[in-house]
């Protein structure tokens, strides 16, 4: 794979995002005061500006066609049903009836851990984080309006168990992305994977338990409904099944919606209506912020900003552990400039082979590598979908979650002391041809 230097400048608009976004937080003291949306249209226009031997028609048509990319629009409709069935749940009671279940069967103090514990089932499950943020971060945001916990804590324990899964399942398409162009087995590369981060696992149940061990709920009804909980258990049951997520969701729209007519809790099919379109209309700015960083990092891309990221981390590799981190820092990179792991693998993927082929590193450690650490920064990024879609549920900012992203940055810490102490080790042939490269 031929790689070219490409062109640092092009990465302009990301500084320029960055720093409207976090930047005007800092000064202001309030992450809201800068809205989010025109910080990106700011930085798009920027974009667009850029690179001089292109007619402004082309880099529009460029912009266009990457705002308009089909996994983009998947990821739109998934918003704006997962605002509604958010909304038609609420308003039908399903939020209070499950926390006041959880509340009766869970110690107040194991409550996030018992999120994030099901967060990361459901994910490795169904393969997917955001169908796991979905179907789990109305549940959050009822148990933080219960109890004293923090809304920012409850959504970064659904996103931590979210991107365990995304990270581990074999149905994840970050995990199939990573095997496929790793050339390695699924089940091999999940073993080397799971032993990594396990320990991540572990370590950020223990932190949630200790931070929630004084938690007090203030329950405003006690007593649960068994049929208002049926829709999230109908979610969560067809997501499990491998039930697409659209169905899924607007099966779950129909459920809710169905039940709260029956007991009264919406008055007529017009109620229900209208909470269908306040749920939507609620992730209209998700919405529109997901189509305009795509089509920002489409031009970006054009203008050779990607490039210069993919030869900037492969320069200087002279050894098989070098080799491996700048898997990592490649991954990476690429991750924090599209917003996508998948496609940040998709990207890196063909250039980590080769690398990898070169320093005879296994291809179950370069796949792992991979998937770890664009789960690392997806999980972190505030402008990513999965931060954007537990935040939108929330109505709070995605950065008031970093503080408790604890999951993402642990995984990213067992990924970098894998790779520096050769964890785990593989079979001894193996490892034969890994010494004989390295003292080569």
């Amino acid at each position: 794979m031929e790689l070219k230097k490409g062109n640092p400048f092009a990465l302009f608009p990301f500084v320029v995002f960055l720093v409207l976004f976090i930047g005007s937080g800092i000064v202001t003291g309030d992450f809201y005061q800068f809205p989010v949306i025109v910080a990106i249209i700011i930085a798009s226009a920027v974009a667009l500006m850029m690179n001089s031997k292109e007619k402004l028609s082309t880099k529009i048509e460029v912009f266009t066609k990457g705002a308009g990319n089909a996994n983009v629009m998947l990821m739109v409709v998934i918003f704006l049903l997962a605002g509604a069935f958010s909304q038609v749940a609420r308003g039908m009671g399903a939020v209070e009836s499950t926390v006041n279940l959880a509340l009766s069967v869970v110690p107040q103090n194991l409550l996030i851990v018992g999120v994030f514990i099901i967060a990361c089932f459901i994910s490795i499950s169904m393969g997917t984080s955001m169908g796991t943020i979905v179907a789990l971060a109305p549940i959050g945001v009822g148990i933080s309006e219960q109890t004293d916990i923090s809304l920012a804590l409850s959504m970064a324990a659904i996103i931590g168990g979210a991107m365990f899964g995304d990270n581990l399942s074999f149905i994840s398409d970050t995990t199939i992305a990573a095997v496929r162009t790793q050339n390695t087995k699924m089940k091999d590369k999940f073993k080397v994977n799971f032993f990594i981060v396990l320990p991540a696992a572990i370590i950020t149940a223990v932190l949630f338990g200790v931070m929630t061990a004084g938690a007090e709920a203030t329950v405003t009804n006690e007593s649960f409904n068994i049929v208002k909980i049926l829709p999230y258990i109908g979610v969560i049951v067809a997501a499990l099944a491998g039930v697409n997520v659209l169905i899924v969701l607007s099966g779950g729209i129909v459920f809710a919606g169905a039940i709260g007519l029956i007991d009264g809790s919406y008055e007529n099919g017009m109620a229900l209506i209208q909470a269908i379109g306040n749920g939507v209309m609620g992730m209209e700015d998700l919405a529109m912020l997901a189509i305009l960083i795509s089509g920002m990092v489409e031009v970006v891309k054009h203008n050779g900003g990607i490039d210069y990221l993919l030869h900037l981390v492969t320069r200087n590799v002279k050894s098989p552990k070098g080799a491996q981190l700048s898997m990592a820092g490649l991954v990476s990179l690429t991750n924090l400039s599209t917003a996508n792991n998948t496609i940040s693998i998709l990207i890196a993927g063909p250039l980590a082979k080769n690398i990898a082929d070169q320093y005879k590193v296994d291809p179950r450690k370069s796949a792992s590598i991979l998937d770890i650490f664009s789960c690392t920064f997806q999980g972190l990024i505030p402008y990513g979908a999965q931060m954007l879609a537990a935040a939108g549920v929330a109505s709070i900012s995605p950065l008031s979650i970093l503080q408790y992203s604890y999951y993402p940055i642990l995984i990213g810490v067992c990924g970098l002391l894998a790779i520096l102490f050769g964890f785990p080790r593989l079979n001894k042939q193996e490892e034969v041809h890994v010494e004989a490269k390295e003292v080569m």
